[in-house]
């Protein structure tokens, strides 16, 4: 069952689910609307190969920072994050889409789910379209539509992402 904004309400107001910054205007109909945080982490174009098992040094395929403006340019790949910090019941994951203002632009941003139990920042990735398009932090980017299990996950989330801030990297570089 896909939750309310009602169910929303009912949950933030009981402790079940956590959002912050919380502002009213990011509750919609049937999810959340999550706003761009500052960071990112491009892509870097080269020939090296990532190994996941011996990655390296992680700015051979990333170029990271803060900004409060970032271009996305034309077919560009690029790590964002989202400014609320959320932190889901054991009983709700949720489904992470563009909001369609933003997918009229031509970004795309590929499946991504928020497993039950989960928290932190999201880290999405997103890819460019066939224009350059500004993206501003703090706007309303994406939408979380909070779906609620039938039963309590017997195993929430408790991996390597649990309590991320800003953009993460894949797991296999926080091994070094």
């Amino acid at each position: 069952m896909i939750l309310s904004d009602r169910d929303i309400f009912l949950l933030m107001r009981a402790g079940e689910l956590r959002v912050e910054p919380f502002s009213e205007e990011i509750v919609r109909e049937n999810g959340l609307d999550l706003r761009l945080g500052r960071g990112y982490c491009r892509f870097r174009p080269t020939t090296k190969v990532l190994d996941p098992r011996n990655p390296g040094d992680p700015s051979e395929f990333y170029e990271c920072g803060e900004a409060d403006e970032i271009i996305v340019m034309p077919k560009e790949h690029i790590l964002l994050h989202t400014l609320e910090l959320v932190k889901l019941p054991d009983y709700v994951a949720g489904l992470v889409n563009l909001r369609s203002t933003w997918a009229r632009t031509g970004i795309y941003v590929p499946s991504t789910a928020a497993d039950a139990g989960f928290e932190g920042q999201l880290t999405i990735e997103v890819i460019g379209s066939s224009f350059p398009v500004k993206l501003y932090a703090g706007d309303r980017f994406l939408h979380l539509l909070l779906v609620k299990l039938g039963t309590p996950s017997m195993r929430p989330y408790r991996g390597e992402y649990q309590g991320q801030t800003g953009v993460k990297l894949p797991k296999f570089f926080s091994k070094l």
